[in-house]
């Protein structure tokens, strides 16, 4: 098999134990003689699937028990309009720190009165706002945690006078979370915890209840909290492989395990980029993402943006093109990313800066 370092942003690389599990419950799942993707979502066989998954959620973020873990379909994006149709009456506060962050405030203004506390937008987000305040008379508060596109990162769980609500799609469960300081967390699976198809929701079920509008069936929390997340057929072999995903992690040590791993890695990289004279990082120091690793060529370096990355293919380099909107590199180096795919993308910077020296 072809080695390959894969930084895609999403869907990401998985662990080799969750691939294998899905490889075998394709082709016969409990030794049911049928697959995963055929059997019924209301067999006793998927039920418990289904209580596996929600377990480990809740023992690897110690996820308190006045909260309910969804999972569904339509992605983030679907949530940027299930969060305000369920919890915004009459005004809402958003960080503006990227694109989606951006495009949930968007999808908002279709339900009341948002404001913007903060943007680092005339900044080309390469940092997250500090200085802010948060309006007390707002029915919720929502941020973004992880920048994928810009590579910036909110380390710590913030304190709010509002209900807040997180989009964590790729920085969750890549450290510990105090779940308890969070209305609603939610986001994709397809960066930390599975394949793309299955959107995980967090959810305090006290929250609910509190507007006037009406709620279609299928984009009220609570109707999918009745049906405990199979109110419709549930995208079964994502949740499978989520299953299979987050068993690794806590066979790893957890959310400490990882965190401590994945510093490791991000400034094995970061102390590269600030060594090597041919790249410089792109995000403030302080905000930048251990997930997301963005970079550019140096300032009189910028004509070899092109071989390098055809230099960083032929060694084996995937995903490190940086999004289309910002240009440049980005490493996305999510929990199954392995240290020595970063150690292999370091060793390429350094072999490229000794061909240009």
């Amino acid at each position: 098999m072809k080695t390959t370092h894969n930084f895609n942003a999403g869907p990401c690389v998985l662990p080799k134990e969750a691939v294998k599990a899905g490889i075998e419950a394709l082709q016969d799942f409990n030794n049911s003689g049928m697959s995963v993707i055929e059997i019924s979502h209301r067999s006793k066989d998927w039920e418990a699937v289904m209580n596996e998954c929600r377990a480990l959620w809740k023992e690897l973020l110690q996820i308190p028990d006045d909260y309910e873990i969804l999972f569904l379909g339509g992605g983030a994006s679907m949530q940027f309009c299930m969060v305000p149709m369920n919890l915004l009456e009459k005004k809402a506060a958003y960080l503006d720190t990227g694109v989606w962050a951006k495009k949930a405030l968007k999808e908002a203004k279709a339900f009341g009165e948002v404001v913007t506390v903060a943007s680092s937008a005339e900044s080309t987000y390469n940092f997250v706002p500090k200085e802010y305040t948060i309006p007390v008379d707002a029915d919720y508060f929502h941020i973004t945690t992880n920048n994928t596109i810009y590579g910036t990162e909110i380390h710590t769980d913030m304190d709010s006078p509002v209900l807040l609500v997180a989009d964590m799609s790729s920085d969750i469960m890549s450290r510990p979370v105090d779940v308890s300081k969070y209305a609603i967390i939610y986001g994709g699976a397809q960066k930390n915890v599975g394949p793309a198809g299955v959107t995980f929701v967090i959810i305090r079920k006290d929250i609910l209840g509190r507007v006037s509008r009406h709620i279609p069936s299928m984009l009220d929390y609570r109707i999918h909290i009745e049906g405990e997340s199979m109110y419709n057929t549930p995208p079964v072999f994502p949740i499978f492989i989520m299953t299979q995903t987050l068993k690794w992690l806590k066979n790893l040590g957890g959310l400490k395990a990882i965190q401590k791993i994945n510093r490791e890695k991000a400034g094995l990289l970061y102390a590269e980029i600030d060594r090597n004279p041919l790249f410089r990082g792109t995000a403030a120091k302080e905000d930048r993402s251990l997930m997301n690793i963005c970079f550019v060529m140096a300032q009189g370096h910028e004509s070899l943006e092109a071989e390098f990355l055809d230099f960083a293919k032929s060694r084996g380099m995937v995903g490190i093109k940086g999004h289309r909107s910002v240009g440049g590199f980005r490493a996305s180096v999510y929990n199954a990313c392995p240290k020595e795919s970063v150690q292999a993308l370091v060793d390429c910077m350094r072999e490229f800066e000794k061909i240009h020296k």
